[in-house]
């Protein structure tokens, strides 16, 4: 973990006229006040607090641009943040400066039904786009679990339990809104289903993680709602067996919508948290999207392919309440999982690997946890090959926290000898920082580092993520 006990010799002190200029801007939406600065100091991850110098809540992309300007002018640093939800330390300002609430600009600004695509402002989450979309016969689809931002999702690439079907972030946005760190306001492309005209911004802002530019607006594509939706659960005796048989339904080129493995820990605190009775076994969580008899013939190919790897009966979810039950059992996963240890602080790490290499590194990642000398659970989305580990620590135990990241580093080093990435969804952050240059190489990493230095040349944006300055 990078060292966040000592972050006072990079934090800049906050000058008095750039905190007058950003006042001018926006009156009572500057806040120094100690409880909105410790709401904006923490996230999801194992890091400790670090508060920002103060929190600045924009209302428009013009404001954006202003705060910006000033911030540049003054060097001082801006840390983008929407839900909070992340967990590997991307929102913390670890050298000070002004956090950057785009919580607030939360407007559905167009919707282009014939065309499939939405545009939002950062602050709306993808509850709200999908609640506001109830009555046009569509939906988004990239459902990272927590009721993240859409700004956010972009910045980190996000993805989630249904990109087996429709892809992450980086497939599903069409165009962004983004405010460069000397406060330009840049239009990344056009709504067009494809250009070949010039360098493809967009991609590179995307996951890019508030350290290039500041995005204010999304542009996201759309898609029909399927006319029947099934959602079944089948458990097994092993581990193993679930995962064999997830990359054997891939293999087959079945579109299944979503399909989620938990082991028998996460299983056993989803029926705890959720109050459920699901079997405690490892279990895979299938949802099969399309027509009527499509889902029916999606379905027997599965039935057939995991009674071969010993799978359970089909337990189905035909009903809406009863499909949305189970589901939001499995997005609170991370909460459930945070019970079977009260007064825990989690560290939670993912990786991706080709699927044909995703059993074994399942395998070898269980038999690492059984090690433990905590409680950890095991879920991932593993119909695109990405797990993620939860790991339960006392906050007090260094020797703990120590033999988490001994498991953390395992699992990535194999995931990269897989030809894999050290992280699938959650981003880089703070946390994934050492493992670039063993994924990517020092020419690509030195390449990464030449854009930040064009983009941001003070250093301003999210300083101290992704790569070093």
């Amino acid at each position: 973990m990078n060292d966040l006990t000592a972050p006072s010799a990079l934090r800049r002190p906050l000058p008095e006229d750039c905190l007058a200029e950003l006042r001018a801007v926006l009156g009572e939406r500057l806040s120094t006040a100690q409880a909105v600065r410790e709401h904006h100091g923490h996230d999801e991850s194992p890091y400790p607090d670090v508060l920002p110098d103060a929190v600045a809540f924009a209302h428009t992309t013009e404001e954006v641009a202003a705060i910006a300007r000033i911030c540049n002018a003054h060097r001082v640093p801006i840390v983008a943040y929407g839900a909070g939800s992340s967990l590997e330390g991307h929102l913390l300002p670890v050298q000070g400066g002004i956090t950057l609430d785009l919580s607030q600009m939360n407007a559905v600004l167009e919707v282009h039904a014939g065309d499939f695509t939405a545009t939002v402002q950062a602050g709306v989450t993808r509850k709200q786009l999908n609640e506001y979309l109830r009555d046009t016969g569509l939906f988004f689809p990239v459902d990272p679990g927590a009721d993240a931002s859409l700004g956010g999702m972009a910045a980190t690439r996000a993805s989630g339990t249904n990109a087996v079907r429709y892809g992450t972030m980086r497939e599903n946005v069409v165009s962004l809104t983004v405010v460069t760190a000397d406060g330009r306001v840049v239009r990344t492309s056009r709504r067009a289903p494809k250009s070949s005209a010039g360098y493809d911004l967009t991609r590179i802002f995307v996951g890019s993680e508030g350290t290039l530019g500041i995005i204010t607006e999304v542009t996201v594509k759309l898609y029909p709602q399927p006319e029947a939706i099934s959602a079944a659960i089948c458990n097994f005796a092993s581990l193993g067996d679930a995962v064999d048989s997830v990359i054997e339904i891939i293999q087959a080129g079945v579109p299944v919508a979503r399909v989620e493995f938990m082991d028998e820990h996460a299983v056993r605190a989803v029926n705890r948290y959720s109050k459920l009775e699901l079997r405690e076994t490892p279990l895979l969580l299938f949802e099969f999207h399309g027509s009527t008899a499509g889902v029916q013939e999606q379905a027997e190919v599965v039935q057939e392919i995991v009674r071969g790897h010993g799978g359970m009966d089909f337990e189905w979810a035909n009903r809406p309440e009863d499909r949305n039950r189970l589901w939001a059992a499995r997005h609170n996963a991370y909460f459930a999982g945070l019970q079977l240890r009260p007064g825990c602080r989690s560290s939670t790490t993912d990786v991706c690997v080709p699927i044909s290499a995703l059993a074994d590194c399942v395998r070898e990642t269980a038999r690492d946890l059984a090690e433990a000398p905590f409680p950890t659970t095991i879920v991932g989305h593993v119909g695109d090959g990405n797990f993620h580990v939860l790991m339960l620590l006392d906050p007090d135990s260094t020797e703990e926290w120590e033999a988490s990241e001994r498991i953390n580093h395992a699992l990535v080093r194999r995931a990269i000898a897989a030809d894999g990435t050290c992280t699938g969804e959650h981003g880089v952050g703070l946390h994934k920082m050492g493992f670039l240059l063993e994924e990517h190489g020092q020419d690509a990493l030195d390449l990464m580092r030449s854009l930040k230095h064009a983009f941001d040349p003070n250093n301003i944006l999210n300083p101290g993520k992704i790569i070093d300055w």
